[in-house]
Formats: C-alpha cells, structure tokens, sequence
C-alpha cells in the first residue's frame, strides 16, 4: 500500500486529463469488474462527490464599477475563509485573532450573494452577487496525480482465485465492456503489479540456478551422462510440491516460485546422494571381477543396483527427514509472516517426499540402461574349467557290408 497506494490486493487505476470523464469511466469499470468470477468487493472512488460554492466573477460589470479581479478575491477570502487581523498574547500562549462574516452572513449562497459588499475605488460598495455569479456545484472531493495524469483508484478484493489468472479474466471484461476515449486508460496495480515485476526476475533467475546446478553436477562427476541422470530428479521434485500445494489450496505466489527454486538444489542433492552409492557399488564390484579376471556383465550391474540403491536407504532418508524435519514447525507457524513462510516451506515438504520415492525407484532405473550399453548379458564361458572333462559328440562311421 505504501509505495502503489491500492490497499486491496488488486487495484485499477483510471488515467486521463479530465476528472468528469475518469469518474465515470471508473464507475462502469467497477460494475464489470462485480460479473467478474472470484470478485468479493469493487469499488471505485467518486471523484466529482463533493459539494463546493462557485464564484464566478463578471468581468464586465466589475469594468464598469472599476474593480479588480484581486480586489474581488480578497473580498471573498475575507469574507467567507477570514483574515488574521492581530494576535493576542496570554501569559506564554499566542492566538490569532480572525475576522471574517458572522455564520447567518454565509451560510447559504443567497445570503452570501446579497450581504458581502465589495469596495468600489470611488467608493460605497456593492453586492457581491452584482459581480459575481454565486452558485453551488459538483466538483471532485480529491484529485489524484500519477506520472503527470490525472487518476482514480478502483479497489478489487478477490476470494477464492488466484491474482494472476483473476486479472486475465478481468482485463478480458473490461477490454470488451469499455471504450477508452483519446487519452484515457487503466493501469493494474496493487499485488499484482509486484506479481508482474517477480515474474520478470524470476524468467531470469529460474534458467540461471539450473545452469548453475548442472555446472555443479558436472564439475562434480565430469560425465554428461550421470549429470543428466541427476537433473531428472528435479521433474519428480515438482509434482510433489504441485500435488501437496493443491491440497492445502494455496495459490501461485512469489514465495512458492522460492519454494521451488530451493526444492530443486535439494532434489539435486538427493539425485547426487543415490549417483554417488550407485557408482560405488558398481566400482567395488567391478574391482572384484577384474581381480578374478572376469568380465562386468549385467548380472553384475543388477547386483551393483541392488547393494547402492536398496542395502543403503537410511542414509538417504537420514538426508530428507533432516531436511523435513525443520520445514514442519515452518508449515504449521502461526502469527506475523506465517503465510509467506508456509508458501516457502510446503513446495520443498511435497517435493521432498516425491523425490526420494521416485528417485529410489527412477534413478537406479535409468542408471542400469545407461551402464547397462554394451554389456554382456551374463558371463560367456571360455574353456572348459580344469578338473573337468569337456565333452564332444563324435560321429562314427558305419561298417561296411
């Protein structure tokens, strides 16, 4: 509110150069915006709402009794706003002493009209309503400015929908129910006016923290194959954090957009955990069979499998239940910024939980295909092993007759 000036999470601010004109425009954007689906209150302000007493000076008569324009202001701020003619001193206190017309005198516009007399430079005086039009009229109860134009605030509050997808909606209806003269139009503010400035930045940040995560994976395992393999965890990150958001009902917002960029460098950290047991099993057993002078076959890379990615779950879940463990109290905070931190912490609790499910199941999948290339089924046997007789089926010729 304090730097947009909407108090209500969504605004629509009516530009343009006449107030008269703006009122009424804000007017009919207020009862499109009240058929809009989601819309709790609209209400737009009324700027011509005020009650003002018009002078307007006679230029010709005042010629003819040779009046001034000042001379006839003065008379009227006199008269009717007062004058400071001395001050009065009471012990350490000071007081103005104001003169001006008593109350019967310029109460209503015929008395004002009738019994404020104006000097003549020849002298005597005249009524004010001799050279002066007196009348009551409409006029704006505040005028706003912004960016050098004329304004009026139209304030939204929705229930039940999101800020962005309201605003569709809304700008759609006001498009086809609203003909902007010359000159005129609406500007959206309030919450969604920084929903727009964070999806800007985020456009920029999202792309760059997974080329940073990627740089570090690969500077880390220095293969583009098992980099890939752990960047897939990130996808089943999200659908946790999408599933356990639709279930508590929260919205799209600034700070689940940085739920979601955390959730990816701990989905990235747990893809690394399992890479990590994977690649040490399968070396392990590989040394062995090289020290027994065999070949790694794919019986060996399903036992490799099977020892990194089942056997050695508690660490892994050692890892998330740590990391679950702080983000519970968050999610279940009340009091003062609750409902930011709760945005923040329920994407990573929901993605927590689908990413170590999936990557146990996923990732071992993936990385027994991709290591798996190439690799005989299961070992090919070469002579026959000593100790044993090798048998050869002979073929006997027949006796001759």
């Amino acid at each position: 509110m304090l730097s947009t000036g909407i108090r209500t999470p969504i605004g629509v601010k009516v530009m343009g150069a006449d107030l008269v004109q703006i009122d009424k425009l804000a007017q009919r954007i207020e009862r499109i915006l009240k058929t809009v689906p989601g819309t709790a209150s609209a209400y737009a302000e009324r700027g011509i709402g005020g009650y003002y007493l018009e002078i307007t000076p006679d230029r010709e008569v005042l010629a003819r009794y040779g009046i001034l324009i000042q001379d006839l202001q003065d008379t009227i701020a006199a008269a009717l706003g007062g004058q400071t003619v001395t001050t009065t001193v009471e012990g350490r206190q000071r007081f103005t002493v104001n003169m001006r017309y008593p109350r019967d005198l310029r109460d209503n516009p015929k008395a004002i009209a009738s019994d404020i007399l104006v000097p003549m430079p020849a002298g005597g005086a005249v009524p004010l309503g001799e050279v002066a039009k007196v009348e009551p009229a409409r006029g704006p109860t505040a005028i706003r400015t912004e960016n050098g134009q004329l304004a009026t605030y139209i304030y939204v509050d929705i229930r039940d929908r999101d800020i962005g997808g309201y605003v569709a909606d809304a700008q759609r209806a006001v498009s086809d129910g609203v003909q902007f003269p010359t000159g005129y139009y609406v500007v959206w503010s309030g919450q969604y006016e920084y929903m727009q400035r964070a999806a800007a930045r985020l456009k920029i940040v999202v792309p760059v923290t997974l080329m940073i995560i990627f740089l570090l994976l690969y500077l880390n395992f220095r293969s583009m194959t098992e980099t890939l393999i752990v960047m897939l965890s990130l996808p089943f990150a999200l659908v946790g954090g999408l599933w356990m958001m639709w279930w508590l009902g929260f919205n799209l917002s600034v700070a689940v957009a940085v739920g979601f960029i955390a959730l990816a460098g701990v989905a990235a950290e747990t893809g690394v955990v399992m890479l990590i047991y994977l690649n040490q099993a399968l070396a392990e057993i590989k040394m062995r069979r090289d020290s027994g002078g065999r070949v790694l076959t794919r019986a060996d890379l399903h036992e490799a499998i099977m020892e990194g990615a089942v056997e050695r779950v508690r660490p892994k879940m050692m890892t998330v239940t740590a990391i679950m463990a702080g983000l519970l109290p968050i999610m279940w905070s009340t009091g003062t910024g609750s409902e930011i931190m709760q945005r923040i912490a329920v994407p990573m609790i929901g993605g927590m939980i689908s990413s170590t499910l999936l990557t146990l199941i996923v990732i071992p999948a993936i990385f027994g295909l991709v290591k798996g290339l190439g690799l005989p089924p299961a070992e090919r046997s070469g002579s026959p092993p000593q100790g044993e007789t090798a048998v050869r089926q002979v073929r006997v010729p027949e006796p001759a007759e």
